[in-house]
């Protein structure tokens, strides 16, 4: 199916195959193997977090800052 047929469907049909889509990625996602220079990314975030270097910021307080001076 290519990109034009699928914008031609209508809405209900598109929604009925995202959602398909949806349920194949998270039965897929949740079987895959997060490489191990991912997971040490996080610690070392999460480290520089709990030591005070780094800080987290709200993700609506990001949002809301993004395009300004």
């Amino acid at each position: 199916m290519t990109t034009e047929e699928i914008k031609r469907l209508p809405t209900e049909e598109k929604f009925q195959i995202m959602e398909t889509l949806w349920d194949d990625l998270r039965e897929h996602f949740e079987r895959a193997e997060i490489p191990e220079s991912h997971k040490e990314l996080l610690r070392d975030r999460r480290q520089r977090v709990e030591s005070g270097e780094s800080k987290l910021l709200d993700w609506d307080d990001v949002k809301s800052s993004i395009g300004r001076p």
